[in-house]
């Protein structure tokens, strides 16, 4: 299924609990580790205020660095009149009153983001829990997508990348893929230039900074 179809489908799923907007963030996998970007947005129209929330410090670097919760339940309209929370003003404009957020922590520091928007403030924690609980079901099928969407690796270069994530040489990778070690290096190339990396570890690192591994 395609990015747009998945949230399509779990917007309309959440429609009892209130849930009329998913946006999906995570870091920008060119830029430094405080740097975000919008990897999908449903619907579509809510772009702006997506590119406004990931370009704030809200549950950025800082946030992760205080060993926050993972899950989040927070009403947006508290300081919307900060002017740091523009994201916050675009938010409410458009009618959403609270937010639930759910990370998916990376490696270095950074994560996925995955915000929940209601129209409608929550009676208490079991309605913020059932919206968590939904997005760790959806997000395996969710981020598969996301990568696919940003960098499309042949099945040999993705094996190629995970047996370099495990920590195998070329040597042991190429007796786990029965091929030769000049075979899994033109792999690991095509998915260097793919990932636009010039070594093994970076190509790695981006890899999981993108969802691939």
């Amino acid at each position: 299924m395609s990015v747009d179809a998945i949230l399509a489908d779990w917007v309309n799923a959440l429609a009892d609990q209130g849930v009329e907007a998913i946006l999906v963030l995570g870091p920008n996998h060119l830029g430094t580790a405080n740097e975000r970007e919008v990897l999908a947005v449903h619907p579509p129209r809510l772009l702006g205020a997506a590119q406004a929330l990931a370009e704030s410090v809200d549950f950025g670097a800082s946030w992760r660095d205080s060993d926050a919760p993972l899950v989040v339940w927070q009403d947006i309209s508290k300081s919307a009149l900060d002017p740091c929370g523009r994201w916050r003003r675009l938010w409410l404009a458009h009618g959403y009153q609270t937010l639930v957020r759910v990370a998916f922590t990376l490696p270095a520091g950074r994560s996925f983001e995955c915000f929940l928007f209601s129209p409608r403030m929550f009676a208490g924690r079991t309605e913020a829990a059932v919206l968590a609980w939904s997005a760790f079901t959806v997000w395996p099928m969710l981020r598969r997508a996301i990568a696919g969407r940003r960098v499309s690796l042949s099945p040999r270069e993705q094996e190629s990348l995970n047996l370099a994530f495990e920590g195998l040489t070329a040597r042991e990778a190429a007796l786990r893929m029965d091929c030769s070690e000049r075979t899994v290096n033109y792999h690991l190339a095509n998915a260097m230039t793919k990932l636009q990396t010039d070594n093994k570890l970076a190509a790695v690192q981006r890899a999981c900074w993108i969802g691939l591994i």
